[in-house]
């Protein structure tokens, strides 16, 4: 009997030795999906460890769209990223989750994530995949389990075939999951505007236009000679966003502590990060707890109303101290120029609707 013993022991131990077996099934073949950034955005690879499949977007495109994986299958990530409204909240000022939960941040708008290095207003994470994730075990959000989704995508009569489509076999784990909606985000590329055919020659901008475009370029620290907004430090370049975190000076007593919460550095308090103002005139109300209803809002405190006081100023907000000093026309010229970066086909791409 202790020989016996003995000999299961060995072969237990030889197996625990063996190198995992791939269970990737030999048929298959995932289509590569090769992306063309418009011509307007910086040139820029997509992620080596996830390459883009249409098996891998289908199975994100699902995902993102069902409500299976929050905890009562009433909330989906398209529920707080609508496409008509830029892929935000639905005119919402800060996103509503399951049992009718409110949240405490304005939802981010989705696209041309392929130039971020982390995700969220406080940059709590380092990839898109794992950004993914956190909405489905946020209390305020999906409020359940990973555990919980996984068990419930295994018992789908579907599922289990789209992740061997996407994967190579029918095993459903986080990573998976996150895997594929990084692949469908990662599709949302806004280059269409009226903008960008601008600066392809191809369309023309209106006179209040052109003069709301100077606005916005305009450099107040280095003695612009017509009216500045300094808008460009921070929303500069076609990405329209520096993909920083900065402090604009909205408050000076600091309610949230936006970054600081993530890294613990003093000198990041109220920070938050910059978003894109692409598509700007879709995804109100704005800022990270969605206080300005308008752009006319958002121009209104920028010209006259900013904090100095507040902790951790952005050195970039210096120059517009003592205000903007623009005129009611100067903002229309300023807003009109801003709405050249809405781009109509993005927004209304069918690829991106739900598939069910």
């Amino acid at each position: 009997m202790k020989r016996a013993f003995i000999l299961f022991a060995f072969i237990g131990l030889v197996w625990a030795c063996q190198p995992e077996i791939d269970n990737t099934r030999s048929d298959y073949v995932p289509t590569p999906l090769g992306l063309t950034i418009p011509p307007s955005l910086p040139q820029v690879a997509f992620p080596s460890d996830n390459p883009l499949t249409v098996e891998g977007v289908a199975l994100g495109r699902k995902l993102f769209w069902d409500p299976i994986l929050s905890a009562d299958s009433t909330q989906s990530c398209g529920s707080c990223h609508a496409p008509q409204f830029a892929f935000t909240d639905n005119g919402l000022a800060t996103s509503t989750g399951i049992r009718g939960q409110n949240g405490t941040r304005n939802s981010m708008p989705i696209m041309n994530l392929m130039y971020s290095t982390s995700f969220f207003w406080d940059g709590r994470a380092q990839t898109l995949h794992h950004q993914a994730l956190m909405p489905i075990e946020d209390p305020l959000e999906m409020d359940d389990q990973l555990s919980n989704v996984i068990q419930k995508l295994e018992g789908s009569s579907f599922y289990p075939e789209e992740f061997r489509k996407a994967f190579g076999t029918t095993g459903i784990t986080e990573d998976r999951i996150g895997l594929a909606l990084e692949q469908f985000m990662l599709t949302f590329i806004s280059g269409d505007s009226k903008f960008d055919r601008f600066m392809l020659g191809t369309a023309q901008l209106t006179a209040s236009e052109q003069r709301g475009m100077e606005i916005f370029n305009g450099d107040i620290e280095n003695g612009s000679s017509g009216p500045a907004a300094d808008c460009f430090h921070c929303h500069g370049q076609s990405v329209f966003s520096n993909n920083k975190f900065m402090n604009n000076g909205l408050d000076s007593a600091l309610s949230d502590l936006g970054l600081f919460l993530v890294s613990g550095n003093e000198e990041d308090k109220g920070k938050f990060k910059v978003p894109s103002l692409r598509n700007i005139e879709l995804s109100g109300p704005y800022m990270h707890d969605g206080r300005f209803n308008t752009l006319f809002e958002v121009i209104d405190f920028y010209d006259s109303e900013v904090e100095n006081n507040s902790p951790n100023l952005d050195p970039n907000m210096h120059g517009i101290r003592l205000g903007l000093n623009l005129s009611q026309q100067q903002k229309s010229d300023l807003i009109a120029f801003l709405r050249t970066l809405t781009d109509t086909t993005f927004v209304n791409n069918p690829d991106f609707q739900s598939p069910f």
